[in-house]
């Protein structure tokens, strides 16, 4: 059915505009209002009016702009605005015959560039618009942002609000208590001066009252405090705070080095892209990541005609860079039972890669095949870590040099990355062996019970030369691989051990992050201790 009315949304009949009512095309390819859009999100089922196709998402503002639909309105009310019975009409002239030829030429020349200027100005009208509605779009987004602020800034006030109760009361308590404890005292000093056998039973009454006071008191204390929701809702809402305050930049209040944009006649919402780094495809390659490493300076070439190319090229590894940054280049991996993606992060110029994890692919990520990144690896030395954590944070990062080329470092690959379904991630450590003593090590590894039970190999053989070693540091398997049904678990040493003993069937060392190792070891419970991420480094 053809729709007659295009400048209204089809479900409120309301004419579309550049706030509220804007435009935005659902993935099935038809147009609706962002109010009506956002009323359906709010409503639990993201339906199209029109084919029945189901869309999910968060906010009206991840749909594209219609901006074509947007163009079409303002054309729409510029006839409104001017009629066609309001403009006189002309009469064709003939031309004047009293003119030259080469008047006539010039004439002519004068009107092909006024027409040529006219059209110019029309297409760059029309990209104003477009970027117009673009700005627009940023000022809603900023201003949902800035909701979202207040939210937090209210909940650190309920936070501190709670915490006052609390202190309030605790102060109330300690008077209670500092009052029993000065009457028990002078009971001590009653009791030393009695001389009647009145005076004891009198003194003894008000000494047994002064206790169940001071023992009543006691058990108060402990019922009362620590105040569980307090503390709870305190250390959350710390947490959230200080996870949005790192994810802003860490140089706020400072001028960025503005992005050359070259003398290229691009469009006004092609350099906006330039800017924001939304890059035109959404594919990203190996040989975008690797060129993030060189200076831009060393893309730029001699020759006016290679230099603009040459921009391009600088202006896409910044984008790049920006996209990878801002946590949206993901890895995917595509199997029979759908997609899995992984993070991409970078992180003092080393790029890392995160485990495959059966998740949502971020809203407008950039992906790459995790077959090319994984690729790129050196199986004789790679890079792989582990994120140790307890107490509800992380604690540092392990990194291991997996070394030489065997199948206990490729398993180990493999269940860094989860490329076989499986992975170290969320795993926590069995045990501390030999603790203070010569060879202490940790034993973790258990990717299928969690308990010392499990860890399964991946591979059929395990067989290979393998290192032997006493030094602290070392990375093993924690049985000997032939026919272990556990023989994914490892160890890594904390401590050396005594000159006539060496580990077998080491296949790593830790590179940094040893300490952090060791802090675990000192922790009350091993068992307390996660693996919170793992992954390896890209050597890019």
């Amino acid at each position: 059915m053809m729709d007659n009315n295009p400048e209204e949304c089809s479900v409120c009949f309301n004419n579309y505009d550049d706030t509220l009512l804007r435009p935005r095309t659902l993935p099935c390819g038809h147009t609706f209002c962002s109010q009506c859009i956002d009323n359906a999100i709010k409503n639990g089922q993201l339906n199209c009016p029109s084919c029945r196709a189901q869309h999910t998402a968060t906010a009206a503002t991840q749909f594209l702009i219609n901006y074509g639909m947007e163009a079409l309105i303002r054309k729409l009310k510029s006839m409104e605005v001017v009629p066609v019975t309001t403009v006189p009409t002309k009469p064709n002239k003939a031309p004047t015959r009293g003119i030259s030829k080469k008047l006539r030429s010039l004439v002519e020349e004068q009107k092909s560039s006024i027409n040529s200027l006219i059209t110019s100005c029309e297409e760059v009208l029309s990209q104003m618009g477009e970027y117009r509605g673009q700005l627009g779009d940023w000022k809603t987004q900023h201003l949902q942002l800035q909701d979202r602020l207040y939210a937090l800034v209210e909940q650190n006030k309920s936070a501190m609000k709670l915490l006052e109760l609390e202190d309030t009361s605790v102060v109330d308590m300690t008077t209670q208590g500092e009052e029993g404890k000065t009457q028990l005292q002078a009971m001590l000093g009653s009791l030393d001066t009695v001389n009647t056998a009145q005076e004891v039973d009198t003194t003894i009454d008000t000494a047994d009252e002064c206790s169940m006071k001071v023992e009543d008191w006691l058990q108060k204390c402990q019922e009362l405090f620590p105040d569980v929701n307090t503390v709870h809702t305190s250390v959350k809402v710390q947490e959230t705070i200080r996870e949005a305050l790192e994810m802003t930049t860490t140089e706020t209040g400072a001028t960025a080095d503005p992005v050359h944009l070259g003398d290229s006649d691009s469009s006004i919402m092609t350099k906006v892209q330039e800017i924001t780094g939304e890059i035109p495809q959404k594919e990203i390659t190996v040989e975008d990541l690797r060129r993030m490493s060189e200076p831009v300076e060393s893309l730029v070439e001699a020759g006016r005609v290679v230099a603009v190319k040459s921009l391009v090229e600088a202006g896409r590894v910044v984008a790049v860079k920006s996209l990878v940054e801002a946590g949206r280049v993901v890895a995917v991996q595509e199997d029979q039972d759908g997609r899995r993606s992984a993070r991409i992060t970078l992180q003092d110029g080393q790029l890392y890669l995160h485990p495959l994890l059966r998740q949502p692919t971020p809203a407008h990520a950039h992906t790459i095949q995790e077959s090319d990144v994984v690729g790129v690896l050196d199986p004789s030395c790679t890079l792989a870590f582990l994120d140790l954590g307890w107490a509800g944070s992380t604690r540092g990062r392990v990194t291991i040099r997996l070394t030489p080329d065997t199948p206990l470092a490729r398993q180990f690959v493999l269940l860094c990355t989860g490329q076989r379904g499986h992975t170290y991630r969320n795993t926590k450590l069995l045990m501390v062996v030999d603790k203070g003593r010569p060879g202490e090590r940790v034993v973790g590894g258990d990717y299928e019970s969690n308990d010392g039970e499990g860890g399964a190999p991946l591979l059929p053989d395990l067989q290979g030369q393998y290192q032997q070693s006493r030094q602290a540091g070392a990375v093993g398997s924690r049985w000997w691989p032939p026919g272990d049904p556990t023989s994914a678990q490892f160890i890594i040493t904390t401590r050396d051990r005594q000159a006539d003993q060496q580990w077998p069937y080491v296949f790593g060392d830790v590179v940094s992050g040893l300490d952090v190792v060791r802090a675990a070891v000192n922790h009350s419970d091993i068992t307390e201790v996660t693996v919170v991420d793992c992954g390896v480094v890209l050597p890019l």
